[in-house]
């Protein structure tokens, strides 16, 4: 069996599992496979079972993987935070930004994304209100969607969010279950959206029962990770 694979198949089965469970199709769920710090040979590995969207968290690792990818249909996601400093290569280096905390990081990668593409990006939302988790309050998440619609060379997608460490089921769901409600009020606002990035290995079925349209699985693929590495 390839490396991977089964790994790879259980992570698709659990989103189908949790999917169904909530009166919802499998395919109404994607998988975004988080491969930072892992090397550009793992990431082919997975893209030859049919995987195709991948999550990195540092622009210039991502931009060396995406390089020696070149020959590889892969669409490439921002899932870490930007600095303001990164946004040129980084509107270069990727498909999708999911990390959007703030009108001025939307604003240079619609300036630096000019030829191509709109840039796909969602809403970074931090539901638990930690000091050290990126993203726009709750309360400011319809106000800065609105901003970032109205940019030329972005497209806005929708919403993503990180709740805290934690294994108590009821706090997660909460916390999910808010990142829903500024999914449910940027529609009520008139925007076009139709993604809601929230949940990861851990968590991934909590999440998917609130609504999830796209998970990210890292560990639960690939294994654990060189903490030295990020």
């Amino acid at each position: 069996m390839v490396r991977y694979e089964k790994a790879w198949q259980v992570a698709r089965q659990r989103i189908a599992d949790a999917a169904r469970a909530g009166g919802r199709a499998p395919e109404s769920v994607r998988l975004l496979a988080v491969s930072k710090t892992f090397p550009a040979a793992a990431i082919r590995r997975l893209h030859a079972l049919g995987q195709r969207a991948f999550g990195e968290n540092y622009v210039q690792e991502a931009r060396s993987k995406r390089n020696e990818l070149a020959d590889l249909d892969i669409e490439w996601h921002l899932i870490g935070p930007l600095q303001s400093n990164k946004a040129r290569v980084a509107a270069a280096t990727f498909d999708w930004v999911e990390s959007i905390d703030r009108a001025e990081i939307a604003e240079r990668l619609s300036a630096a994304r000019t030829g191509v593409a709109p840039l796909d990006v969602l809403i970074q939302v931090n539901a638990s209100g930690e000091a050290t988790k990126s993203g726009v309050s709750p309360t400011g998440a319809v106000a800065l969607a609105r901003q970032v619609s109205t940019l030329p060379n972005v497209r806005l997608r929708g919403i993503m969010g990180i709740p805290e460490a934690t294994d108590d089921a009821s706090v997660l769901r909460a916390q999910f279950r808010q990142l829903r409600q500024c999914f449910d009020a940027c529609i009520d606002a008139g925007l076009s959206i139709d993604t809601l990035s929230m949940g990861m290995s851990a968590d991934l079925e909590l999440a998917i029962a609130e609504g999830a349209t796209e998970v990210r699985v890292g560990t639960a693929i690939f294994g654990a990770r060189d903490s030295a590495k990020g």
